[in-house]
């Protein structure tokens, strides 16, 4: 989270609406009556994570309640980030099977999803979500549960009351507060995801054209890597150390001046990033000998390769919808 200027991003994205209803609606009724099966759990306070970790978010009456979450842990409100786990259902999931149901039929990978609340009176300050939109592979839905005229979303200076059982998106790189000034708590169902293009088709017709289809980073397909593969790509080299922080400004870690060396080994059959022995980040395959970090997109990957002489190296990848930032650099033997 940061505050007021939008995150930098490709002008025909920016020249979208900053929300569309999509489609379908949805009949509240299974949906409250999940709501009412969790009204008695502890609801969690605002957390955000970045590159210094997971820390407290917003002091205001603003709860959320995780239905997915990394590594499926009932504990973490955020939204996630480069982590050893990616997302997983919580166990609060398995008591909202309307919410379930919907979240099924998504054609598109989910990452966290939650219900937040907030409170009457309560407001956020003006901010922007970083790298939260189409062109970082990450797309914010939300559905809401139970709202009235006073709980509103502002965004870009637009006043939004959006109604009960609507389907919404909205890009939160843009300016926005939320504000309830009812007496009654607002809720909504809020799902993060990757677009893929059959979750497109959900949205108007604008947002998949062929310009902005080339701006945005879709979701790839899931790839299959073997043991011994993964063996292959075990290795040492020097990593700048922006290059973890998944909020850096784009392609900071083509110029980073501080390096740690970084550990690629083999971990409960996964291939897994550390530091000082200490294991840090899974990695996931996503084709060629490239691997994105578990719990985030493939803004953020890295790839191993040999030369002629079978010299290993690894490229550091970023992807802002269609820039591709590289940096190779030689690694050795673990």
């Amino acid at each position: 989270m940061s505050e007021l200027e939008p995150w930098p991003q490709a002008p025909i994205l920016a020249e979208l609406p900053a929300t569309a209803m999509l489609t379908p609606h949805f009949d509240t009724e299974g949906l409250l009556a999940d709501l009412d099966a969790l009204r008695s759990i502890q609801w969690l306070s605002p957390q955000i994570i970045s590159g210094d970790g997971l820390r407290p978010g917003v002091d205001v009456d603003w709860r959320k309640l995780p239905l997915r979450s990394v590594g499926g842990d009932p504990g973490r409100a955020d939204p996630g980030g480069p982590a050893l786990d990616d997302f997983a259902d919580t166990p609060l999931l398995a008591r909202a099977p309307h919410m379930a149901l919907l979240l099924k039929h998504l054609p598109a990978p989910l990452r966290c999803v939650r219900l937040q609340s907030l409170g009457p009176g309560a407001a956020s300050p003006l901010h922007n979500d970083t790298k939260y939109g189409l062109p970082w592979g990450i797309v914010r839905l939300h559905v809401p549960l139970i709202t009235t005229p006073g709980a509103v979303l502002t965004i870009e200076g637009t006043t939004h009351r959006w109604q009960p059982g609507e389907f919404w998106y909205a890009d939160f790189t843009r300016p926005h507060l939320v504000r309830n000034d009812d007496d009654i708590t607002r809720v909504h169902l809020v799902i993060d995801c990757e677009p893929t293009r059959e979750l497109l088709q959900l949205f108007p017709a604008g947002f998949r054209t062929p310009r902005v289809l080339e701006h945005t980073l879709l979701s790839p397909p899931d790839v299959h890597v073997t043991p011994e593969e993964l063996r292959e790509h075990r290795c040492t080299f020097q990593i700048p150390d922006s290059f973890t922080a998944f909020d850096e400004p784009d392609g900071a870690f083509l110029t980073s001046p501080r390096t740690r060396t970084v550990t690629v080994d083999v971990h409960e059959g996964r291939l897994v990033l550390s530091f000082s022995g200490e294991p840090a980040f899974a990695l996931v395959p996503v084709g060629a000998g490239e691997f994105r970090f578990a719990g985030w997109t493939v803004e953020r990957t890295i790839q191993f390769t040999r030369d002629c002489y079978g010299r290993p190296y690894v490229t550091l990848r970023s992807r802002v919808a269609d820039q591709v930032r590289a940096l190779t650099l030689p690694a050795g033997p673990v």
